[in-house]
This record gives structure tokens, sequence and C-alpha cells, in this order.
């Protein structure tokens, strides 16, 4: 995610980051940088020029270059000033009716369907809703079945109506249905086009003032670029929706779109999908984005992620078996699932201040603890609670029944014991005293 964007800003502020000598004529230069790294993400002029004039403005209202770390001081400015641009405060959806009503906008292919249910599922899990989806594309009867596939992935009813072709018709009857059978939320999935069409415009339009729902998203292809800008436009001078959705933010987007589209339309962007699972929906924080575009992590978003997969009753189970030293790899085993449901591995890692750029090239694949499960699940159980039984056929059985080596199961062993000493000195006074080491050893 942005990290072509990422790399091209850390090149223009390593100047200004306490490299050299900071100097008006190199902050002119590395605001020009700055620019052009911004227009290569698809950025428009305009709005690139502008920015760049806000933080020169800034600099030098600010005195940076007389400043003990002019460097980090410019860079602070340049993170609120993208985050102002992406729209400052975090918005979430307006869920006040009775029941709610979420009208989904967006063209054909954006992913509006599939978003549809991640919202429903974000909906249902988080904020303990019971979404109905409404399927109101009556020109794709796939999107239809699209729908409904969704809907049973995620355990959430799908109103529709095949043999009826008028989508206000089908949006008025998914709300009384959901009235009479306790939804408290209604997300209507619209039609979409190639392109921009009064057709399209008019039938959303006349769905809009049927149902008058309480929040209108407009879903848009993040990787489409400043082109996703000119259609929000578009769509907005007709609709005027609430907020945007920008998916596919984990594919090879430039960033453009994220960064320029609050300053076209006026219009928040509240949802971001990171990823093709139901799950990989984040709620857009401007300023953990822009944090995450200059290379500075987003360790909140991370700890976050981490809170929503911990079971405090599991936890003590798990501090139990460490002090006892009783831990084994089906204990393993549970935490690598739970990191897996945090997300994909390049995400996560990207969260980590300093990560992305430390891992720039390398490819990280979601499927990194595949062998390694492999390995345990070739385990009996025995050999999974007490690894130290594992002699070398056993090894060799192992290695054999998971297509792997013996040398990687060794390896997995010698890693799993070290982890196994590390949490044990961190019980009690251990972490202390494993503190206490780490400062002898600078």
């Amino acid at each position: 995610m942005f990290d072509n964007l990422s790399e091209k800003l850390d090149k223009a502020l390593h100047v200004l980051k306490g490299h050299g000598q900071i100097t008006e004529i190199n902050v002119a230069e590395t605001l020009k940088e700055v620019r052009r790294a911004l227009l290569d993400a698809d950025v428009n002029f305009k709005i690139a020029k502008e920015f760049t004039n806000k933080v020169k403005e800034k600099a030098l209202g600010q005195n940076v270059l007389t400043t003990l770390q002019p460097g980090q001081l410019m860079v602070k400015i340049v993170k609120d000033e993208l985050t102002e641009l992406m729209g400052g405060d975090a918005e979430g959806v307006d869920l006040s009716g009775n029941p709610s009503i979420i009208l989904m906008s967006g063209l054909q292919g954006s992913g509006k369907t599939t978003f549809s249910g991640k919202l429903a599922n974000f909906l249902k899990s988080k904020k303990s809703k019971k979404p109905l989806l409404v399927a109101c594309d009556v020109y794709r009867p796939a999107a239809i079945d699209q729908l409904h596939v969704v809907g049973e992935q995620i355990g959430v009813e799908v109103y529709s109506d095949r043999g009826n072709n008028d989508p206000v018709a089908i949006a008025k009857a998914g709300i009384e249905h959901a009235k009479t059978n306790g939804h408290n939320v209604v997300i209507v999935d619209t039609a979409g086009r190639l392109a921009v069409d009064e057709e399209m415009m008019v039938e959303i339009s006349n769905v809009y003032k049927a149902i008058q729902p309480q929040e209108t998203l407009f879903v848009v292809d993040a990787m489409t670029g400043q082109d996703a800008v000119n259609t929000a436009k578009a769509f907005n001078e007709r609709l005027d929706f609430d907020g945007v959705v920008l998916t596919k933010l984990d594919g090879d987007t430039r960033g453009g779109a994220a960064i320029s589209i609050k300053s076209v339309v006026n219009k928040p962007i509240k949802f971001i999908g990171t990823g093709e699972k139901m799950d990989a929906i984040d709620v857009f924080h401007p300023s953990r984005m822009a944090d995450r575009i200059l290379g500075m992590g987003d360790v909140i978003s991370l700890v976050e992620r981490a809170q929503e997969q911990y079971d405090e009753e599991e936890a003590r189970k798990l501090q139990k078996k460490i002090a006892k030293n009783q831990f084994g790899f089906d204990d393993f085993l549970s935490q690598i699932q739970q990191i897996k449901k945090m997300g994909s591995m390049k995400d996560l890692l990207g969260m980590i201040p300093g990560a992305g750029k430390a891992l720039k090239g390398v490819d990280i694949d979601d499927d990194a603890f595949k062998h390694i499960e492999a390995i345990i699940h070739s385990m009996t159980p025995e050999e999974r609670s007490t690894p130290s039984v594992l002699n070398a056929s056993r090894k060799k059985r192992v290695a054999k029944g998971s297509g792997t080596s013996v040398q990687e199961v060794n390896q997995l062993l010698k890693q799993f014991n070290q982890m196994s000493k590390m949490m044990k000195m961190m019980q009690g006074g251990g972490g202390r005293k494993m503190m206490q080491m780490m400062k002898g050893m600078r």
C-alpha cells in the first residue's frame, strides 16, 4: 500500500530529516520533489501544488530553519498537511435509523457487492447489529447470486426478488422485510455500469428518493487513480453521497485517489478495503494513513487488531501453562491462528515503524506459516504436547508427513524452544531480569 509514494517521499525528505544543513533553498528543492512524488502517485496537479505551498508557508511561518530539530518539524508539518488533505478525523457511518438504511453506489467492477458484504460483516461482528443485505442489481443475475454467496459466507440474510425488475420496489420491500424480521441495518446494493451514464444516475437517484437512506456510500476502486476521483465527482454532483469507500488498497495502487478524493468532492473517506477476505475492512483514519505513507507505521491499528483477537480467559490459561512449562505445539498453533486472523502479513508488517522500508523488495507470502502448520499437524497429540519426545525417527516421520525436511523440523523445534524460554523469562520477575540483561548488553 503506497510503497512507491512512501519511498519517494522518504528520499525527498532525507535532507530535512537531519542528514545535512537545512536552508531555505533545500526546503524549496525538497518540496519540489514532494510535489513530483505526489504527481507520480496520480494526485491532481492543482492539489499537489496547493499542498506543497501550504507546507512551505507553515514551515517558514514556524521558523523551521532556526529550530534545534528542523528536519523533525518539517516532517511533522508534511504529516499534518497530509492528514488534513485526506480528511482530518475518522468518520463512521450514521446508524441512527430504525432500521438504519445504507445505500451503496458505484461503477461496475469497483467491488461494491463484495464491500456490501464486508460492511454487513463489520456491523454484525464489531457493532453488534443485525444487518440485511438487499440485492437491487436487476440487470446482472450473477450480482444477485454473488450477494447471496457473500451473505451465506458471513451469516447475514439477503433479500432479493428475481422476478422483479424495479429496483425501487425491491429496495422498499427489503426495508419492510427488515422491519418485520428485526433487522436494524439495511444495506442496499445497487446496479453499476462500466462508465457514468444518465440511465444509471436516474435509477439510483430514484432509489435514493424512495428510501431516504441515513447513509449513502460511494464505492471506488483505488487502483483507478485519478479516474476514481473524477468518477466520484460525477456521482456526488447527482447523488450528494455522504462518504467514500476505497476498495483494493492492498493492490498495486499509487495512492492518488486516497490522497486527493476528499479535496475534490469534500466528502470523507469512511472505509477502506484491504484484501479479499470478508474481514478485510478498516475504518479510514487519515492520521494513521499519513503515518504509514511517511514510513512511520501504524502501531495503533496494529494494537487494535491484536485486541480484537485477544481472549482474556485463553490468555490466563496460556500464562499458567507457560509457568508450569506445559506450553506445547497446540498452543503455538493457536497463537498462529490468531495472528492470521489479524490480516495479511504484508499489511501487518507495514504497520510496524520502519518495517516497510527494511523489507522493501521482500516478497511476503500470506502462507508464511503454511509449512509450520503442516509440520505441527503431522505430529501425534503426544508430540505436540511434549515436544521433547521427538527423536530422530519421529522427526523423519513428521518431515515425510508434512512434505518438509528433517532440517526444517529441527529448525522449528529450535525456534519453539527459544520462544518457550523467552516466554518463561517474561513470567513474573523474569521480565525484570530480562530487561536488566538487555541493559547490560548495551
